[in-house]
């Protein structure tokens, strides 16, 4: 339970003013679009989802029915239900493990016919099979059993150039904000390739640097240029942003997975466009080419599904149970800060909490900053002189952290996760420490694994971004109670910074 601190070699009582070495933070938006078409207006600019796997799926389930009708005309209502019932969950399940209800940058029915009719003559010989040894009366014959393979065949793959058809339409219509990520040329090379195909139904917004230096003096389309993760994660939240789109092998390939993280994590589609297969991700998959580039898509991290609302649950129930346990500590607390200190007991500040939003932090007041930048960037008060006894004794104690319980009840933070820092720390830490920024992909907390494995006060950034990392990445309900009970033993020891 302490408050964050800088590397010994990078800390320092007072960073520069903001406008002496910060840049401010580039705004994103739409060009115009290439000549001899209408220029795009920013504020209708309205980026749209692709059609999910639901239109498709429709469209099997709709020529498995007609089918099972086709296929039983001769016979009766009930044998046509009794076979297309199971012939069409088969099929739509192999359809799924086969990867056919995936989103491809260029998708084709005529190119899927082949896996389609494979999978749909298992999953109708599998049913009539099963018919044939449950209820022989009702057993499908060879030529019922062919029409009912062709016809689902034929009827799927029209179904699915029409689905196919009308995302095209969509996306030329309302184009999804895309980000592309790559060294100068090649991301250069790839915004124009979207902007002269609108089939693809995405609209560059913005380029992200992923190290490397253009060579060539390839001219880019006039977009903003993003570098940090607090720029990338404004530009996703304010414009919508659904895919990033690397262009060519990453040159860094340290910053190029930490962006894939980033992306990834805040519900960004992530599209690598002639990477090289020896340094792709491990979690990829083949999504067809953007014009003649092969393309392969990143498979999102799976978010805790259960065991998210079990760590709600448990945040909610610990500090509740604290708020209302620890009462006369914090009424204590309270006193002793008003009458050493005067008024002001609570001291409130902007921290950055799970996908880099923002939020007011509580905590006891142990000093009150000279004004709003030295609260913003005084990086440790720790030996600070102005700091009055009972500052100190509450910060070495870290009682002056037991405010945060409200922030966790109200859903700012969780009881055990990464802990968060100030908008400008955050900025420059993840400008230079990588991983930094995918801390952000879990609430951030009162205490964490990097703590209880002493990395509080002054100690390296990198190697707590390592620790957090490795938190979220095997996150369990029983490691939050192993971290929340290990903190608890530790605040005996004034460890507080």
């Amino acid at each position: 339970m302490t408050t964050e601190s800088a590397d010994a070699h990078n800390s320092g009582r007072l960073m520069s003013r903001p406008g002496t070495s910060e840049q401010p933070a580039p705004s994103v938006f739409p060009p115009p679009r290439s000549a001899g078409r209408t220029a795009a207006q920013p504020g209708r600019l309205t980026p749209r989802r692709r059609p999910g796997a639901a239109a498709i799926v429709s469209a099997d389930s709709l020529a498995a029915i007609a089918a099972g009708a086709a296929a039983a005309a001769p016979a009766t209502a009930g044998q046509a239900v009794l076979v297309c019932a199971p012939a069409l969950a088969l099929a739509v399940w192999l359809n799924a493990r086969g990867g056919l209800y995936r989103p491809v940058l260029s998708p084709s029915a005529f190119a899927e016919l082949p896996a389609l009719f494979g999978r749909v003559l298992i999953a109708w010989c599998v049913a009539a099979a099963v018919l044939a040894a449950t209820r022989p009366g009702d057993a499908l014959g060879w030529a019922a059993l062919a029409t009912a393979v062709t016809a689902h065949v034929l009827l799927a793959a029209a179904g699915r150039s029409a689905v196919h058809l009308a995302a095209r339409a969509a996306g030329r219509r309302h184009p999804r904000s895309t980000l592309v990520v790559g060294p100068p040329g090649a991301r250069g090379g790839v915004t124009t390739t979207l902007y002269e195909h609108p089939e693809y139904g995405m609209r560059p917004v913005g380029l992200v640097t992923c190290g490397g230096e253009d060579e060539t003096g390839t001219a880019e389309p006039p977009l903003p240029v993003l570098s940090s993760a607090e720029d990338i994660t404004r530009a996703v939240i304010q414009n919508s942003v659904t895919d990033a789109v690397f262009a060519h092998t990453p040159h860094e390939e340290a910053r190029a997975a930490m962006l894939v993280r980033l992306l990834t994590e805040r519900g960004c589609t992530v599209w690598l466009v002639g990477a090289d297969p020896g340094t792709l991700p491990p979690r990829t998959t083949d999504a067809g080419q953007l014009w003649g580039h092969s393309c392969r898509r990143v498979e999102a991290p799976r978010r805790p599904g259960v065991g998210g609302a079990a760590k709600r649950a448990l945040d909610l129930t610990a500090s509740a149970a604290a708020l209302v346990l620890l009462s006369p500590l914090l009424l204590l607390c309270a006193a002793t800060v008003r009458l050493a200190d005067g008024p002001g007991v609570i001291f409130r500040q902007e921290r950055i909490g799970r996908d880099g939003l923002p939020f007011t932090l509580l905590k006891f007041r142990t000093l009150r900053p000279a004004d709003a930048f030295e609260s913003a960037t005084l990086w440790s008060v720790a030996q600070d002189n102005r700091m009055s006894p009972v500052g100190r004794l509450l910060r070495r104690s870290s009682l002056d952290e037991l405010p945060q319980l409200w922030n966790v009840l109200r859903g700012d933070m969780s009881m055990v996760g990464p802990r968060p820092e100030r908008p400008y720390f955050v900025r420059k830490f993840s400008q230079t420490h990588a991983g930094y920024a995918a801390r952000h992909r879990m609430p951030v907390g009162i205490t964490g694994l990097a703590q209880v494995n002493g990395l509080r006060g002054d100690t390296s950034i990198e190697e707590r971004a390592r620790f957090d990392n490795h938190y979220i990445d095997t996150w369990s309900l029983w490691q939050d109670v192993r971290i929340m009970l290990r903190t608890a033993t530790s605040l005996f020891r004034l460890g507080g910074s």
